[in-house]
């Protein structure tokens, strides 16, 4: 059945992936007009989080930047499906790295980097990192159940350059290749919520506490990488400009989760210039009444 799923979606969405951008953005109007006025597909989440994040700004603006939120999240959509057929050149075109000179300077004097990001505007276009990197790029995937799709969309991720893993061979990847003396930059999205049974640390984010992600500190420290935060900025519609930022050069040198701090600062800062273009669809703060509970039955001693 897997197999025969593919075989008739697979074409279908090689035939869209094909289309000028153009076409592309008139799917998106069409898929935002049903996902808005029709479905109302997660709005009341993303009105949620911007509530808690933006607890300045009155109804009227919540619900413009809702539906900017929404509008934009089509035109993700339709620029991911881009990604399967879109040219090297295209794709420098419209993603452009604008300073990679700082990562490149970074991984001549330190030969390991974890690479920072989050779910701002189009994250999926970054894999056309190597074209500009001079350094090789390792990023990692979330398999889905079906293999055959899992392949197809791995392959079109490595088209660049990058060297794609799963999840949960990350580790054991970067181990080898250390232990192999490769040099690499590990992609690493640190923006979601970790289960709480994984959790180790709390801070705030847009002023509410919330559990996060701590593997890109700890990995760090532990291997003495520098940390390089990139984050995309939105020019026009499907034109982005990607800033490199050094979180550190030198982690052993911070007391523990001070970098975690500083790399929330850093994606808040630029979710900030443009709210509208943020991952607003899953609940970012669905743990912030949980301290207590997680203290109770999850903290590590």
């Amino acid at each position: 059945m897997k197999l025969i799923l593919f075989i008739i979606a697979y074409p279908f969405i090689l035939l869209v992936s094909h289309l000028p951008m153009r076409v592309l953005y008139i799917i998106s109007d069409f898929l935002f007009l049903i996902v808005y006025y029709v479905a109302g597909y997660r709005k009341k989440v993303v009105y949620g989080n911007l509530k808690l994040a933006f607890p300045e700004k009155d109804e009227a603006e919540l619900k413009v930047l809702q539906k900017k939120a929404l509008r934009h999240f089509c035109d993700f959509l339709v620029e991911s499906v881009k990604a399967f057929s879109i040219s090297e050149k295209e794709m420098s075109k419209r993603y452009k790295f604008v300073n990679p000179e700082v990562l490149n300077s970074v991984s001549k004097r330190k030969k390991n980097i974890i690479l920072t990001g989050s779910h701002l505007n189009n994250w999926e276009w970054s894999v056309s990192m190597p074209l500009v990197s001079e350094i090789e790029i390792f990023g990692t995937y979330k398999e889905i159940s079906n293999p055959y799709f899992n392949d197809f969309m791995k392959k079109s991720r490595t088209k660049f350059g990058v060297v794609a893993s799963k999840m949960q061979e990350t580790i054991p990847n970067m181990l080898s290749n250390l232990k192999n003396k490769i040099p690499g930059a590990y992609i690493l999205l640190s923006d979601q919520n970790p289960p709480l049974n994984k959790v180790y640390y709390w801070s705030e984010f847009f002023g509410v506490k919330v559990p996060v992600h701590t593997g890109a500190e700890l990995l760090a420290k532990k291997f003495d990488m520098a940390i390089i935060n990139y984050s995309p900025i939105k020019v026009k519609r499907g034109y982005y400009e990607v800033t490199f930022e050094v979180i550190t050069e030198n982690p052993k040198e911070f007391d523990n989760y001070e970098l975690t701090d500083k790399y929330l600062a850093v994606t808040e800062k630029y979710i900030r210039k443009q709210p509208e273009f943020y991952l607003w669809t899953h609940k970012r703060f669905k743990h912030k009444d949980r301290y207590d509970y997680w203290v109770e039955n999850f903290k590590k001693n």
